[in-house]
Parts: C-alpha cells; structure tokens; sequence
C-alpha cells in the first residue's frame, strides 16, 4: 500500500472529516479492500481516533477489511430469483470459481455475494458483476461471463 495514495486521497476531499465516507469508498476502489494501514493513515490525517474510522468502516456493509477480488460477483437468491433458478446459478459460480458466498479466490480475481433482493425482482434471477446488473440469468449466460473474464485475466487463454 502506497501512502501518498492515501494521502492523495484525502486531499481529493480537502481533509474535511464529513467526507470520510466518500474517502473510504476511494480507498476500497483502490485496494478493494480497506486495509488496517490506510485507515491508520487517515485516522492520523483528520486528526481523529482510529477507533472511529474503524468503527465507520465496519458499520457499512459495503466496506471490507479483507481483500476482496478484482472482480465481484453479486447474485440474488430472493424469492423472485430463487424461484427462477438462482440456486442453480449460484452452484455453477461455485463449481468455475472454486468459492462459495462471502468468499474470495486465492489469486484475488473474483469475490462473490449472495444477497436476498436486490430489488429488480421481474428480471430475476440477477447476477451483479462488477457493478452491472445482470438479468433473466441462466448457467450458461454465467458460465459465458466469467469464461470471459477469465480469458481476458489469462490474456485469452481461458
């Protein structure tokens, strides 16, 4: 982890403690993950106890202390999506990334959730990746999008 990242990044937002939030999320995006470091850095920056970062770090779910993967995978098994084959889809996940729910590749490529709406019900079932929603999912669409990926991450070698 580089400092001057850090830095940089609470300068982005003028050292103002109300933008903490918005500087976290900066940090998550760089890292993908909050690390213990950068959250020392900014406790030191805005002149507050690390105890409060930490605490807002850990209040909002979409925060991580741990390393999360390259790429997200975020799948809904709401009523809606069950109903229309969102287990299905979440073991084909599985079984080609090797991960289960709340869990990250060891070569820190994908990280996958599972969530119980994501409140796009007549699309369903909805895959997130990497931010975009993805509806009416199958096995073979999920199988297609993270064959993609993987062929883009080994250089097309997938």
């Amino acid at each position: 982890m580089d400092i001057r990242t850090v830095d940089g990044i609470v300068e982005k937002y003028q050292g103002k403690r109300t933008a903490l939030i918005s500087m976290l999320h900066d940090i998550q995006n760089q890292y993908h993950h909050l690390p213990e470091k950068a959250l020392r850095r900014v406790a030191l920056r805005l002149k507050m106890d690390f105890t409060d970062i930490y605490g807002v770090a850990t209040f909002y779910k979409s925060f991580s202390l741990t390393p999360k993967g390259k790429h997200s995978l975020t799948l809904c098994l709401g009523t809606a999506c069950h109903v229309r084959g969102g287990p299905k889809i979440l073991r084909e996940v599985k079984k080609l990334t090797g991960i289960g729910p709340g869990q990250t590749t060891p070569d820190r490529q994908f990280s996958l959730e599972v969530v119980n709406c994501l409140g796009v019900c007549a699309i369903g079932p909805v895959v997130v990746m990497d931010g975009k929603i993805h509806g009416e999912m199958t096995v073979g669409k999920v199988r297609r999008m993270i064959g993609k990926l993987k062929a883009k991450e080994s250089g097309g070698r997938a």
